[in-house]
């Protein structure tokens, strides 16, 4: 653990890089119908600005309509979450959301932030420390997804508060969401809560827009990650000969976020040697959109029950309070 800033800021540097990423990162494209990169290779800190950047889009509602739904739902959330609590964020990112949630918050005991993206974690809790001068932060960097011992900030917390916002629970498939609130849940003790972001069902021609922006930033986060394999891990892919795409898949109520091969092509990885067809689709990315009953249920098989839950006035986006029952 490293001390920035005084006693405020200790980070917990997990190493979420090292090891066999690059074997990881191989896995996913050796075979399988489709061939998949997983969706944490886009949050380098090249990736990371990009999401920042489609979060500011026009077409790219969840981000707007989530921070409406916080900011005036403040008071409400913060009751959620109790006094002296331990705010601990899964994939902060750069903490925008953060501040609307600390503003409102009684007396918290600490902030965790979790990312996998050093730079971009480190930054954002400099900026944090600065603004709110006596709050604790004990940045984490790692891969939420892992297991993790959350650092104890010095006052004992009353109670442990998740915040998971953005809806990046979509990114999940259905029983991939529920095996990672079960394990998010193994941070908890009885009573404690989260605080969770969630895309609602809607008409997919709006959420087709969302993930194909007129400026194309998002088909340059799509990309990021080939770009990325050729930095880290030593490949040689083509950016130009690879396109992205998004589409809206209603039977299985996701946008499905791929990267298509324009030609035959073989790409070298290390000593191994990929072959691609022209048409041939890597998925990068499912983004699931719920209907906040279907939500409700799949928390429960999880151990969570809902709290409360608010909307926007047109029923796009939901943020859920749930509470571990054990």
């Amino acid at each position: 653990m490293t001390t920035l800033a005084g006693e405020r800021i200790r980070f917990t540097d997990l190493s979420p890089e090292s090891g066999d990423t690059r074997e990881e990162f191989l896995r996913g494209l050796r075979g399988g119908a489709p061939r998949r990169i997983a969706p944490k290779f886009f949050y380098d800190g090249r990736g990371s600005r990009l999401f920042d950047r489609i979060c500011e889009l026009d077409e790219y509602y969840p981000t707007r309509t989530e921070i409406s739904i916080l900011r005036e739902n403040a008071g409400a959330l913060a009751a959620a979450c109790g006094p002296r609590c331990l705010l601990v964020e899964l994939g902060s990112g750069s903490s925008l959301k953060t501040r609307l949630l600390l503003e409102a918050l009684e007396d918290p005991a600490g902030y965790v932030p979790i990312d996998v993206s050093r730079p971009h974690l480190l930054a954002a809790c400099e900026r944090l420390a600065a603004e709110y001068p006596q709050l604790e932060i004990l940045p984490v960097c790692a891969d939420y997804a892992q297991p993790i011992a959350l650092p104890r900030p010095l006052r004992r917390p009353r109670r442990t508060v998740l915040f998971f916002p953005g809806s990046t629970i979509g990114n999940f498939e259905p029983a991939g969401a529920e095996s990672f609130l079960r394990h998010v849940a193994g941070w908890c003790r009885v009573g404690d809560r989260m605080i969770v972001g969630v895309d609602l069902a809607k008409e997919p021609r709006m959420l087709e827009a969302a993930y194909n922006d007129r400026e194309g930033v998002t088909a340059e986060f799509n990309l990021n990650v080939l770009r990325r394999a050729n930095a880290e891990f030593g490949a040689n892919f083509d950016l130009r000969r690879f396109e992205h795409e998004a589409i809206y898949d209603a039977a299985e109520g996701r946008i499905e976020m791929r990267l298509v091969s324009t030609a035959d092509q073989e790409v070298r990885l290390g000593s191994e040697r990929l072959h691609f067809r022209r048409g041939e689709r890597i998925l990068t990315e499912y983004s699931y959109k719920y209907r906040p009953e279907a939500f409700a249920t799949l928390a429960g098989r999880a151990g969570w029950s809902v709290l409360s839950e608010w909307t926007d006035p047109r029923g796009w986006f939901g943020v859920f309070a749930l509470e571990f029952r054990g």
